[in-house]
């Protein structure tokens, strides 16, 4: 039997689980030297890595072993055993306990490190002295060189080691922390997921989660500064006497006083740029949700401008930032300098000689504070950022769940009663006033079928979920009995094979699973896919129209075995054919035993019904079977009398057949009209490759090409910056050395030599060469800066430009999270690190070429040696960066599908829930992240495989480079120079390291740039506006509409949608177009819009060939509302008047033409009133009226009905009716409708069948032909209430 989707991925999880990583069971040689990542990286050299390549996790760093020791510490930690009272204290307590064995590891390894950096300083004074003897003993040098060898072995192999175990307490830190905030996201009540958008879950997931995990690398910092800067005191006291060491601890805590509040401040700047970002981002999101309608709007580059804007706050920031860590960088390298002024000073104040072997030896000990000093205000800002990320995690899982006991759930079998509730009070909000929903009571026994309709805002899908146990209960109880089943009103659709949406997480039963298909009218569809129900769907199912994915919902539903099934007005989206089918198949067919509970506005559907429940303001008004309720009250009387009404027209007409499935042979032609006659996706036909529309992400093979380096630092002012930055970059290290030259040149070899100079004079030179260098290094880290931001800006505003003016084949293609990763994680790259980088990388590179220039000098059998350890630093470099350049690359691949699945996860949680499954879903987290941590790590290991090579190398030349100056005799060698050697020499480690550090992270980081240019390259849409044909101001006028054999397809290789469409609709014409789902009606409009061009034939509007303006100049003369009711968060002003051109008084106006006027009223706000996200706070009948309220405003010459009344009940669909006739009286309007009484008072109906123009005529002169394909519509709607 074959697994699906969600059970594959607990499977894997499972294999994962049980297959041992690389060096789980590697020996202890292995482990120490890293060997156990050569297979890996032999593998990388060979052919380009996939994640199937990369070896599974330990058991101990995935998922499923780290999630419950986590979840048992955090309980444990809690008063109430729950998450609920979760504090950051409790937060930070679980996974320190959780992971204590390898932070003590790590606290071990930090400690090796610390204290081995300072023993090379510490032997300085001793080798010089050594060096300064007449007659040596080669047992005594030996034992010097040594400690120096040993030191540098011990410090690198424990540097490595803590970077590697640090890295595995961040991924276990950051996989628990992700599922423990899924499963919460899984559990919040509804009143908090209304409260809290899904942009800031995400964010607490891919920042706050990835923060605290990053923090494991600095989690011992803390206490290694006070013991670093105790060992370099120790030092300079043992040297230079208690007054200098005292100078220097002074000189060192003024630099780390200075660098607290630059700390502090770049900490608030980044703190700024992340709000900025935050808000940029959730618009940006938004927008890229509903780009479709953007486009159709004219809109694109309106909202890109606001992105602008938002962007130019967030840039306000990053400079801030940039610059403000430019400075505190500058200090940085400046500190040793000023730390030696300082105590050189003071030494010549008191009187202390500077001897060659005390100065070398104090400046070793500066180099070697450099750091921690430097570390502070990052320290600080770390720690900040981390507070606040687990701030905000506990916040996160402190928020109310979903009460388990709101609905008592029977077992299948206890009661003959399917649902019950009494006295129910409901609310979304539990601080209002008035309830959602009050004075609920009813009972449904098993077997019945339940109708509840109801005007717009009038609690139908709120009832559903008070017996789904989504709204909270104020009062009451309700009971279920069995399993439930739930089909929501907007589709919601796992990225995925169809099948695997279908089956979700259930197993295979063929023969249930073709017997749902067919009731579900999904096998034509699926025989018309390129790979039937193997076709991936994108995301938020882009690649289905609106009815394939309301089908697909109705086939899940069916699916799951259960005892009760729960619509909501399911029918809204499908055409009034495939709706009766639906109806007539799903409901009193395969369903005929079973509780079901519909909502919906379709009147014909509520015969059938055992009982209706009428709905008005929260309250059941009226209840009972169809004869009942249409005597006794007038609620559902005027539901019913706008639906009869329109159907007067038709009474004449005798119906041609009640047999639905009638073949209808048009102009001889033998043509048929099935049922759901689909070809492909009419509605939302996008370009395909390989049959398939959502790819895996592209990502590019191989290194990153000389090209992206070039254009990257050629974007600002064409590099003019470039060459400056490098000069000032080798000036100020020269100058550096030089002084450092200077100090030992000038002091004397012993306290009984004459020194060559005086000591004021010395110290004076330096301090003049100290500020020389600083000069060089501010100007340096200056001109960096500013070439980052402007780079940062054109890179930005060029792939955003080009993101907006992409055709819509390419949102279709392309699951929003690419792009968000691109606009977020790459940007924040470029924004502030690769410049950084480039800086970093320049500082070792030359330093180490101007240690092995001295140490060469100073015995030049090195620089024989360095060759051939070069080049085997290259080979081991280029050995390793194959494998480590694409675990990087699929690191980011494998982030977005986290994030993706996060978010549909949050969108889709009621259904989750209904269907219970949570576990099957936190599974695929666990999967997720896994796969996401799987080449995260081995990404580190591979680092430190190098790093340790290195270290080897380069304590070889530094330990030759000593055993030459040991074994020379004495008159060969310049003790002073040989001292300064070997104090660069010491860095060697760390400088190789850093360079390579530094050389591969700016590889990985410019696949950011890699991946921008990437999206600067989309191909755009044709332009905006043409100069020399730009239509007159009153275009179009007369608004008539001519099309000339239109051919029309999504892409060369598809096939065609439209064939030969020819028709004229006069200026201001009433048209209707039907026909079943996927004849091309929708495409029909995507060309008038230009969404796609035609590949043959022409529009005209008023004469005018639209190909040949501008699409702005198009898409603003029209006016459409979608099918899909878009609402933007923000409030109802900015949603119905978006570019801010009409008065309040227009506003109102329009609000009561489309009938939401009073209804506004009553809000406090007025048109100030919030939305939420994607307008979740409103029905979506209210967002078809907003939409509604925009064309009104807009009052265009031509508009476009698209399923524009689909989610209104027949009452409002008839006011909807009369303010189109009344508001458009003279315009064109072409309507397409699943209700067919939305286009019987059309002056003229198309009907499109497979492309084509199969009827053309007025809707009376068809309907009285029988045989019309029009009448059989109309027959098949009217015949619907007769069920």
């Amino acid at each position: 039997m074959r697994q699906p989707l969600l059970d594959q991925a607990t499977c894997s999880s499972s294999e994962a689980a049980s297959t041992k990583s690389l060096f789980t069971d590697a020996g202890w040689f292995s482990i120490i030297t890293f060997s156990w990542m050569g297979p890996l990286l032999d593998l990388g050299r060979k052919k380009t890595l996939d994640l199937d390549d990369v070896p599974f996790l330990d058991d101990s760093d995935s998922v499923h072993g780290i999630l419950p020791k986590f979840k048992a510490k955090v309980v444990s930690n809690s008063a109430t055993g729950q998450f609920t009272d979760v504090t950051t204290v409790k937060l930070a307590k679980a996974i320190v306990l959780t992971t204590w064995q390898l932070i003590l590891i790590t606290a071990v390894s930090a400690l090796l490190s610390a204290v081995a950096s300072y023993v090379g300083p510490y032997l300085i004074k001793y080798f010089v002295d050594y060096l300064n003897k007449s007659s040596r003993s080669s047992k005594e040098g030996y034992v010097l060189v040594l400690g120096f060898v040993v030191a540098q072995l011990i410090g690198g192999l424990s540097t490595r080691h803590l970077q590697f175990k640090s890295k595995q307490v961040g991924v276990r830190a950051r996989s628990s922390l992700v599922a423990a905030i899924y499963q919460k996201g899984l559990a919040l009540s509804g009143q908090c997921r209304q409260s809290i958008s899904s942009g800031e879950m995400i964010n607490v997931v891919s920042l706050d989660a990835e923060c605290v995990g990053d923090f494991s690398r600095s989690m011992h910092d803390l206490w290694l500064l006070p013991v670093q800067i105790f060992l370099a005191m120790l030092i300079l006291y043992s040297t230079l006497g208690f007054g200098a060491a005292i100078a220097a601890f002074l000189a060192t805590a003024l630099t780390s006083a200075a660098n607290i509040p630059l700390g502090l401040i770049v900490q608030s700047y980044q703190e700024k740029t992340m709000s900025a970002k935050d808000v940029r981002m959730r618009a940006m999101s938004e927008i890229l949700q509903n780009m479709r309608i953007l486009k159709l709007q004219g809109w694109e580059m309106i909202f890109l401008s606001k992105i602008a804007e938002l962007r130019k706050v967030e840039m306000n920031w990053v400079k801030k930032n940039v610059y403000t860590s430019a400075m505190v960088l500058s200090i940085y390298f400046c500190v040793p300098a000023f730390v030696a002024m300082v105590t050189f000073g003071a030494c010549v104040l008191m009187g202390v000689p500077l001897e060659t072997g005390k100065v070398l030896c104090a400046l070793a000990t500066f180099r070697q504070m450099q750091a921690p000093i430097h570390g502070i205000p990052d320290l600080i800002s770390i720690i900040n950022q981390t507070k606040v990320s687990l701030d905000r995690i506990s916040s996160f899982m402190c928020l109310e769940e979903l009460p388990s006991d709101v609905v008592t759930k029977l077992p299948r079998g206890t009661t003959d009663v399917s649902i019950e509730v009494t006295n129910g009070q409901f609310s979304w909000n539990t601080s209002s006033q008035v309830p959602t929903l009050q004075d609920v009571n009813f009972r449904i026994r098993q077997g019945m079928r339940v109708g509840i309709c109801g005007t717009v805002g009038s609690g139908k899908s709120s009832l559903l979920s008070c017996i789904l146990g989504e709204i909270p209960k104020l009062s009451g109880e309700v009971t279920t009995c069995g399993r439930i089943s739930y089909v929501s009103q907007t589709p919601w659709i796992q990225s995925g094979k169809i099948e695997d949406n279908i089956l979700f997480g259930t197993e295979m039963n063929r023969e249930r699973y073709e017997k749902v298909l067919e009731a579900c009218s999904l096998i034509k569809d699926l025989d018309m896919l390129p790979f039937g129900d193997q076709t991936i769907i994108g995301e938020r199912g882009i690649n289905l129209s609106g009815g394939q994915k309301q089908r697909m919902q109705i086939a899940r539903a069916l699916y799951h075995d259960a005892d009760i099934y729960l619509f909501d007005d399911p029918f809204s989206a499908v055409d009034a054919h495939t709706g009766l089918h639906l109806f007539k198949e799903c409901l009193l067919g395969f369903l005929a035993s079973k509780t079901v509970v519909y909502v919906t506005h379709h009147v014909e559907f509520l015969p059938s019904a055992d009982v209706i429940m009428v709905l008005k303001d929260g309250k059941i008004i009226q209840a009972g079977d169809y004869t009942e309720i249409l005597n006794s009250g007038k609620e559902f009387t005027e539901l019913t009398v706008s639906h009869k009404e329109a159907l007067s027209t038709m009474e004449m007409l005798e119906p041609p057949s009640s047999n639905f499935e009638i073949n209808c042979h048009l102009n001889g032609s033998g043509s048929t009209l099935p049922i759901a006659d689909v070809q492909t996706d009419d509605e939302n036909e996008v370009i395909v490759q390989n049959g398939q529309l959502v790819q895996e992400e592209e990502r590019e093979k191989g290194r990153v090409g000389f090209t992206v380096y070039w254009r990257y630092i050629t974007m600002a002012d064409k590099g003019a910056f470039v060459p400056i930055i490098l000069l000032a970059q080798i000036l100020f290290q020269s100058l550096q050395i030089g002084s450092n030259l200077w100090m030992a040149w000038a002091a004397p070899r012993s306290k009984d030599v004459n020194p060559p100079v005086s000591s004021l004079k010395m110290i004076n030179v330096y301090v003049a060469l100290a500020l020389v260098t600083s000069l060089c290094v501010f100007m340096r880290s200056y001109l960096l800066a500013m070439a980052e931001c402007k780079t940062a800006t054109m890179l930005f505003d060029k792939m955003h430009q080009c993101i907006f003016r992409a055709p819509m084949s390419f949102f279709d293609s392309t699951p929003n999270g690419r792009i968000l990763i691109r606009a977020s994680t790459d940007q924040s790259a470029v924004d502030t690190r690769i410049f950084d980088l480039m800086g970093y990388l320049l500082f070792p590179a030359i330093e180490l070429l101007g240690t092995i220039i001295l140490m060469s000098w100073v015995a030049w059998p090195v620089f024989i040696i360095f060759v051939p350890v070069s080049v085997a630093s290259l080979w081991y470099q280029q050995y390793y960066i194959s494998a480590a350049r694409e675990l990087q690359r699929l690191t980011g691949v494998c982030r977005a599908p986290v994030m993706q699945h996060f978010a549909e996860s949050i969108a889709g949680t009621n259904i989750i829930r209904c269907f219970d499954k949570e576990r099957q879903f936190i599974s695929s987290t666990g999967h997720l992240m896994d796969n996401l941590s799987r080449p995260s790590l081995y990404n580190v290991a591979a680092m430190e495989w190098l790093c340790f090579r290195l270290d080897f190398l380069s304590s070889f030349i530094f330990g030759f480079a000593l055993i030459l100056l040991v074994t020379l005799p004495t008159d060969l060698i310049d003790s002073k120079t040989a001292g300064l050697a070997v104090t660069y020499g010491l860095s060697l480690n760390m400088l190789q390291g850093w360079a390579i550090v530094v050389l591969c992270s700016l590889e990985n980081r410019m696949i950011s740039v890699e991946r921008i240019l990437q999206y600067m390259a989309i191909p755009s849409e044709p332009p905006l506006t043409i100069s020399e044909s730009r239509p007159d101001c009153h275009w179009p006028a007369k608004g008539e509409i001519e099309l000339r054999n239109l051919h029309v397809k999504y892409a060369p290789h598809l096939p065609l949608v439209l064939k030969g469409v020819t028709c004229t609709f006069s200026g201001g014409m009433k048209t209707g177009i039907v026909g079943r789902t996927g004849g091309g009606k929708s495409t029909l409009i995507q060309t008038l819009f230009r969404i796609v061009d035609p590949c043959i034939g022409q529009v005209l509007i008023d004469g005018i060939d639209i190909s040949t303006i501008g699409l702005h100049d198009l898409r603003t003369r029209l006016s459409i509302i979608p099918q899909d009711p878009v609402m933007f968060e923000g409030t109802l002003r900015s949603n119905i008047d978006p570019l801010n051109e009409y008065s309040d008084d227009q506003i109102w106006e329009a609000l009561d033409c489309c009938h939401l006027g009073d209804e506004v009223r009553k809000n406090e706000l007025k048109l100030d009133c919030t939305v939420t996200e994607n307008g979740e706070n409103w029905s979506a009948g209210q967002r078809q009226l907003v939409c509604l309220g925009r064309v009104i405003l807009k009052r265009r010459r031509i508009l476009v009905l698209d399923e524009a009344t689909s989610s209104v009940d027949p009452k409002t669909d008839s006011l909807i009716q009369q303010t189109l006739k009344q508001q458009f009286a003279e315009c064109t309007v072409i309507t397409i409708a699943h209700r067919i009484t939305s286009v019987l008072d059309s002056e003229r109906v198309i009907l499109l069948d497979n492309g084509e123009i199969v009827e053309y005529d007025s809707p009376a002169k068809l309907l009285k032909d029988s045989s019309s394909l029009f009448s059989k519509l109309v027959s098949e709607y009217t015949m619907g209430s007769k069920l």
